[in-house]
């Protein structure tokens, strides 16, 4: 199907996000960074969502042997491209700069967690001790 029989949005699966961000197997790589060409020059746009980015996230490492920073690194590079846009009021970005520059607990999905509560507002009931790191979060158990 050609980019001109889409809708001017398009959402991307986590299959092709790992075909660009891993070039394997290249042929698919290749395809998957042509197909964003032609939609780009068509001026239509194309997101991922936060259930992509983390599934990604996650198929980096345990598949790809990605370390976690570097998973984090990438990922963020690929979401500020000028081919793709973060999912709209999603907060993979938001998670990803948060875990960034800090320990890697809490652990990305949990600041994602943490991040869609704040757009609420609600606050964040954990047993997860590392939470504490995290603004407002109400640790059980503690």
């Amino acid at each position: 199907m050609a980019s001109s029989d889409l809708a001017p949005t398009v959402g991307l699966d986590t299959s092709v996000v790992l075909r660009l961000l891993t070039a394997e197997p290249s042929d698919q790589a290749d395809e998957a960074l042509g197909f964003l060409k032609e939609l780009k020059s068509a001026g239509r746009r194309a997101f991922v969502s936060d259930l992509v980015v983390s599934e990604a996230y996650f198929a980096l490492q345990a598949h790809y042997q990605v370390p976690k920073k570097a998973a984090v690194r990438v990922l963020l590079d690929f979401l500020r491209s000028r081919f793709v846009e973060p999912e709209e009021n999603g907060v993979a970005v938001q998670a990803l700069e948060s875990i960034k520059g800090s320990s890697q607990k809490p652990g990305f999905v949990d600041r994602m967690i943490h991040a869609q509560y704040g757009m609420i507002p609600a606050t964040l009931i954990t047993f997860e001790k590392a939470s504490r790191r995290l603004d407002g979060v109400i640790v059980l158990g503690a």
